[in-house]
């Protein structure tokens, strides 16, 4: 064994014979003296030349932890000796040691932290040639540290990143070393670091943007590179976003090269991401900027997607479907908007081949590249134009239809990919940022919009129907319904779930009034029926989820016209209850509200609903129209609804407002229900009746009537005026 050793111990020292000379003396050292000159030998070996990790293991286990400890904790330095000295020379040791990633994760190491970072920003001579090495070797050490798996962390933790980001801002020895420093930590716990040093982070930030707005020579394409991991996760400071808007603006309205343009489109890409368009300014220079951005990712996108055989840059692509995404934005706002009109034809027309070319690219993705982040980005930007238009292009999107369905249903199936993909997709097109709520986790979701614009026309319509898309729908609605139901945290759900869900009704809406036959014959109706029976009497008592309540209501009542025949619906306790709810989501519309200066009242909205009537009014009219139609059809329905007074508290409200008040459209509405509650059930039109007839006069109720209805009758009321028993049908 010892004649194996031998030969490597005698190359060593043939080798660096020095080094092994001063590591005898070391070990020999009796005093801290000896030991401190040793060191000081040892330190001039191994900066005088390379050292393999057997030799620097060796000088590991010759000095330890303990005397470089003391020399970076001492505060009485021997006379004539500068105090940094010392510093330098331990900080030198634990540099050569965190060579060794092992060594780099001891305790001893990561317990230094915070004393290597205080080094990164002490005053001294710049010129020092010990302070410099010191301040070399402290990068090292550090970033040795970050290069371990649990290193940024510790990191974070031990106050680097302020440091750092004080020795950059103070542009001292070193201070491309703490930039370069930085953005490792940044790119491994982006999150972490701004929680504990947004206030440095932001300066640092502030620094970089004036710098790239004043560069005029090639640093401010190395800018454009790392800026982006600078932006915080919060709100950008408005100085920033104009420096870094006028920047952008000079550069990418310059002739360029790609490999110039594309970190410029990618800067602008993860600013249009962050803040969507508010780091453009308004007018005229605004709107021709964000008209130059749109119409430059369009190009990008066709030059890429449109030449086959070419490579893709599909990190450049992903950025360029972030502004097309904002360009669309843009397109469709009504109010506020960037753009003047021309621009908006202009870019739509520009966007419409760009989205050719994408709709291209996917036709020819096979099954093996179904789970690439850059398919996932580009239905993405798909689903984003169909959203708002599906009229052009509308034969491309049908031949389209069916790997959309298959696509979908594939990330449904495989949830957890979806989600991985997602963040797969940000990074891909912006930075390490963790995804925003832009950024939705599954592909059907952003498909949803787009499919309820579809589902309205007869061929599209068609192709979703026979590629399954109802039945993927259902699942994917009870399951998204699932995340909502009691025993979840509804307050840290995002908002896309519960627009996700309504935009599932929107889509079963069509269906229900455009394939009737669908919603009788595919059996996941009858459990999507079951799913809302359930949940409304629930949802309706939330607050602040009035419209999900409205669009479950609506659906769920015009379904129950298709399945009247079906044993669920025949009185049974979960259709009791989901029409008890229907009825109160219905009769809470609208308030008898009294008018200064007048002795009437006059019908208004209810306060709840005054916010989102907006979005509410046409499911209210349609639940309406809808539970009139289903009162002949379930005989149970009509005491029911006589039993929570529904009928006598509406004429109550009717006859309490001043007429003019009732618009017509809502004297429609309420007549149908009531003529259709009257012609289904006698005691029904008798409660009606009476209601225009106080107690004791002919025609009251008889008080020998014990029914269970008999109860709902009124037995003191105020005589309905004229134009309100107008609404009342007359017996028959």
């Amino acid at each position: 064994m010892a004649s194996d050793c031998e030969p490597a111990l005698n190359q060593a020292e043939s080798r660096n014979p020095t080094l092994e000379r001063y590591l005898g003396a070391l070990r020999e050292a009796k005093n801290d003296s000896e030991q401190f000159a040793a060191l000081l030998l040892v330190t001039k070996a191994v900066k005088a030349g390379d050292i393999d990790a057997k030799t620097r293991r060796r000088i590991f286990d010759a000095v330890g932890f303990t005397f470089p400890n003391r020399l970076l904790t001492t505060k009485e330095a021997p006379d004539g000796c500068p105090d940094h000295v010392l510093r330098a020379l331990g900080v030198a040791l634990l540099a050569c040691f965190c060579s060794d990633p092992e060594l780099a994760a001891h305790p001893q190491v990561l317990n230094k932290i915070p004393i290597l970072s205080t080094f990164l920003t002490a005053r001294g001579d710049p010129d020092d040639a010990a302070r410099r090495s010191m301040i070399d070797d402290t990068y090292q050490c550090l970033t040795a540290v970050a290069g371990t798996p649990r290193g940024p962390r510790h990191l974070i933790a031990g106050g680097t990143v302020s440091a750092l980001c004080q020795a950059y801002l103070g542009h001292g020895y070193g201070f491309d070393q703490a930039l370069a420093l930085l953005v490792g930590l940044l790119a491994a716990a982006e999150t972490q670091c701004w929680k504990e040093a947004e206030p440095d982070l932001l300066a640092v930030l502030r620094g970089l943007s004036e710098d790239f707005q004043k560069a005029e020579d090639a640093s401010k394409f190395e800018l454009c590179q790392l800026l982006p991991l600078f932006l915080p996760p919060t709100t950008v400071p408005s100085e920033c976003l104009r420096d870094l808007q006028a920047g952008l603006a000079r550069i990418l309205g310059s002739k360029l090269s790609s490999w110039q343009r594309n970190p410029a489109l990618k800067l602008a890409a993860r600013l249009a991401h962050a803040c969507g368009s508010d780091w453009i300014p308004a007018g005229s220079s605004g709107s021709k900027f964000l008209a130059l951005l749109v119409n430059l990712a369009c190009v990008e996108v066709r030059l890429a997607l449109e030449e086959t055989g070419t490579e893709v840059k599909e990190d450049v692509v992903t950025a360029c479907y972030a502004l097309m995404e904002l360009g669309i934005q843009e397109c469709t706002r009504c109010e506020q908007s960037l753009l003047k009109e021309p621009q908006k034809v202009q870019l739509v027309s520009i966007m419409k081949e760009a989205i050719g070319a994408v709709i291209h690219y996917l036709q020819q993705v096979g099954p093996e590249k179904q789970k690439e982040p850059f398919v996932f980005a580009s239905v993405r930007i798909l689903g984003a134009w169909l959203a708002e238009e599906t009229s052009s292009l509308r034969k491309e999107v049908c031949q389209l239809l069916p790997f959309l369905v298959r696509y979908a249903k594939t990330l449904y199936e495989e949830a957890e990919e979806a989600n991985d993909l997602s963040q797969q997709v940000a990074t891909l097109a912006i930075s390490p940022t963790t995804p925003g709520p832009t950024w939705p986790g599954d592909a059907l979701r952003l498909l949803l919009p787009g499919w309820c614009h579809l589902t309205v026309e007869d061929g599209p319509r068609e192709i979703l129907i026979k590629e399954g898309a109802p039945s993927l729908l259902c699942k994917y609605f009870l399951q998204q319904w699932e995340l909502t139901s009691p025993g979840h945290d509804t307050s840290v759900l995002p908002d896309s779930v519960e627009i996700g869900l309504q935009t599932c009704c929107h889509i079963f809406l069509n269906l229900v009034v455009t394939a009737p036959g669908l919603i009788k014959r595919d059996a996941c109706f009858t459990s999507l029926m079951n799913t809302l029976m359930t949940s409304l009497p629930a949802l309706v008592q939330q607050q602040g989820r009035l419209l999900l309540a409205a669009n479950v209501a609506t659906l769920g009542l015009l379904m129950a016209r298709l399945l009247s025949t079906s044993p669920a619906l025949q009185g049974t306790p979960a259709s009791r209850g989901f029409f008890a709810a229907a009825i109160l989501f219905l009769s809470q519309s609208h308030v008898a509200r009294a008018t200064p200066g007048s002795d009437q009242a006059v019908l208004a909205l209810s306060p709840d609903y005054e916010g989102v009537w907006a979005d509410l009014q046409e499911l209210w009219f349609l639940g309406m129209q809808a539970f009139t139609g289903c009162v002949p059809l379930l005989p149970w329905l009509a005491p029911a609804a006589l039993r929570s007074r529904w009928p006598q508290e509406l004429l109550q409200l009717l006859g309490s407002v001043s007429p003019n008040s009732v618009k017509p459209e809502m004297v429609a509405a309420y007549q149908g229900v009531l003529v259709e509650l009257a012609r289904a059930n006698r005691l029904c039109r008798e409660a009606m009746r009476l209601q225009a007839v106080p107690s004791g006069l002919p025609g009251a109720r008889n008080r020998r009537d014990t029914s269970p209805e008999s109860a709902c009758f009124p037995s003191d009321c105020t005589p309905l005026p004229s134009w309100c028993l107008a609404l009342i049908p007359t017996p028959a």
